[in-house]
């Protein structure tokens, strides 16, 4: 018997309601095209590419289009009963049953161990890919199980053999997984892995004994995970990461207080319970916080600004009642009606089945405007954003990342100013690149996107911010005054001798639409000779310079009518520095999918180095 939620193949007014052949059509289409199609390959040589050329997505990318059509498949079974789309769904298990390893090759031990370009299936690694197949087979045998006993005995019990060999005994068996916080923080890993061990021994896990004793397990890493998080709720992946690691803890929550047969809701009270239904409530809250208008967020370290996938939102919803914040319902709210929720080229069959089974999410109705809330400070985090205009999307928005350069998926960027105009980021973080073999390696901070020559924040006398906890802000402080301000001392995540403090000041003045940055540092010594200083400043759009009239202006439309369309002007002492514009071509496809074909830095170079200085730079609406 499972013990997943959402009705199986058996429940025909469930699925072959008119509701679901509108909400699936997307899903049956693709599943009939592909019938009778070779499916997606996961061959040995991509496998193998990630140790010879670094290259890891040829390989990832069959394995998640495998998937894909596995999901597809299987819930246009659920809809149709046709055995055609059942056999389908049949092929797509065993494919994944007969693959050599569900590990993704960044993440196989085996390399490491012998020197393999190939998996040693004598040791199955439990990673994130791991988790996700043994996830996806648990739901297709929950949903589909009658179906696929009718059509061909001898499956499942593959399914169950596969999972307790290559996941759940490795789970139970080593406890010594860096994932599970040993010599290591803990991080996004933890819930969705754990998370998806959890679903694949709810449905999978026929003894008793064994299935509490993962329970038990999960429910302590789970309680691990959000004792690990700050109290303000920040998440210092970013917001593309939320939904990757605090997203599938609340998941996670859901299954545990199934299979303890408690109703949905906040961590049992108790002293420890508390704090972490507190931290529940705020981490709840983490996405519309970031919202800097339509489909615009903060992208702060490898978080895009605009998301390369969409999200179940229905999650957000459900909690944010549980929860009672009702500016997180509204938010989540504010994404019902788009179809492409549940039909992304990373749709997990889980999520789609709990997004079509959520009645009082598909209940509400479209339209409804998100809070876009006037201003966020988060003192752990160290995160700050204000906007002109609150409630609305139009007008000027600014965040402030504080923070050490030692954070999860790090960029060297203590210190950084982001600002959106009429909710486009204009002044921006590149954000993630596709990831290869030296993303997380020795020569990450190689890689330009993650340096902070490349980070809206100074180059000081020629030297970069370092990674490293170490390499921090100091005292930083915001809120509203007068006119709102976020105050930070960099000078902690410089390695440059001498540097006594460098004080940047952002201010929003929300009548002129105008933000200002003052920078302002101090040296132990005077100026040996070496390079100069500079403030630089990422751009997305159309920039022009006038260097004669001290001022840049820069629009950026995406995709706004262009009669809607504002620049916004950046304004900096022409007696003090020398400017200059240098473009960023960008020949990732994952950039090239938030930013299209470039980027155009702004450095602003200091005339003369001295033992203390000033400089101010402003950037209004125009």
């Amino acid at each position: 018997m499972s013990h997943l939620p959402a009705p199986d193949v058996t429940a025909r007014e469930f699925w072959a309601s008119e509701r679901m052949a509108a909400d699936l059509a997307p899903a049956i289409a693709q599943a009939e095209r592909s019938l009778g199609t070779p499916w997606p390959e996961a061959r040995a040589s991509q496998f193998a590419r990630f140790w010879r050329d670094g290259d890891r997505k040829d390989y990832e990318g069959g394995v998640i289009a495998r998937q894909r059509r596995l999901t597809y498949a299987a819930v246009a079974a659920l809809h149709t009963g046709d055995e055609r789309l059942v056999d389908e769904v049949v092929d797509g298990v065993i494919l994944l049953c007969e693959q050599s390893t569900w590990c993704w090759a960044a993440h196989e031990h085996a390399h490491g161990r012998s020197g393999y370009v190939v998996a040693d299936v004598t040791d199955p690694c439990l990673d994130l890919g791991a988790g996700e197949v043994a996830a996806q087979l648990a739901w297709v045998d929950h949903l589909l199980g009658p179906a696929i006993d009718d059509r061909a005995p001898g499956v499942r019990a593959r399914i169950r053999h596969e999972t307790r060999q290559r996941v759940l005994r490795p789970f139970t068996h080593r406890r010594d997984w860096w994932w599970l916080g040993v010599d290591r923080p803990l991080m996004n890993w933890s819930p969705w892995i754990q998370g998806n061990v959890l679903a694949a021994a709810l449905a999978l896990e026929d003894d008793a004994a064994r299935r509490r004793h993962i329970v038990d397990l999960v429910d302590e890493g789970i309680a691990a995970y959000w004792d690990s998080l700050p109290a303000d709720g920040g998440v210092d992946e970013g917001y593309h990461y939320w939904w990757q690691g605090v997203a599938r803890a609340l998941e996670a929550q859901d299954l545990l207080d199934r299979a303890r047969g408690r109703e949905p809701g906040l961590p049992a009270p108790s002293d420890a319970g508390a704090a972490r239904a507190e931290t529940i409530r705020q981490v709840v809250a983490f996405p519309h916080r970031m919202h800097l208008g339509g489909e615009w967020y903060v992208g702060v370290a490898d978080s895009p600004a605009r998301p390369i996938w969409t999200w179940p939102w229905n999650l957000v919803h459900s909690w944010a009642r549980r929860v009672g914040d009702d500016e997180a319902a509204r938010h989540a709210a504010s994404h019902r009606g788009r179809p492409e929720i549940l039909w992304d080229e990373r749709v997990t069959l889980s999520r789609a089945v709990l997004m079509l089974s959520d009645d009082e999410w598909t209940a509400l109705p479209a339209n409804t405007a998100p809070p876009l809330v006037g201003e966020v400070w988060l003192p752990e985090t160290q995160v700050a954003l204000a906007r002109s205009r609150p409630g609305s999307g139009e007008g000027v928005a600014v965040a402030v990342k504080g923070g050490h350069n030692g954070e999860n998926h790090n960029h060297n960027d203590v210190g950084e100013v982001l600002v959106a105009l009429d909710g486009v980021p204009v002044v921006v973080d590149a954000g993630k690149p596709t990831y290869r073999a030296g993303t997380f390696g020795e020569d990450r901070y190689e890689q330009w996107p993650m340096r902070s020559a490349w980070h809206n924040v100074p180059l000081v006398r020629g030297v970069e911010q370092a990674p490293g906890t170490e390499f921090a802000a100091r005292s930083m402080t915001a809120g509203t005054g007068s006119t709102w301000a976020a105050r930070l001392d960099l000078a902690g995540a410089y390695p440059v001798p001498g540097l006594h403090a460098w004080w940047r000041e952002v201010t929003l003045d929300r009548a002129a639409e105008s933000v200002t940055v003052r920078d302002e540092w101090s040296f132990d010594d005077d100026p040996d000779g070496g390079p100069p200083t500079a403030l630089h400043w990422l751009l997305a759009g159309d920039v022009e310079l006038d260097a004669a009239a001290g001022h840049a202006t820069v629009r950026h439309a995406a995709g706004r009518p262009p009669a809607e369309v504002r620049s916004l002007r950046i304004t900096w002492d022409r007696e003090a520095v020398d400017p200059a514009l240098e473009v960023r071509e960008i020949d990732d496809d994952e950039l090239a999918a938030v930013w299209g074909e470039r980027l155009t830095r702004l450095s602003l170079t200091t005339h003369e180095e001295s033992r203390a200085g000033t400089s101010t730079v402003r950037l209004d609406a125009v």
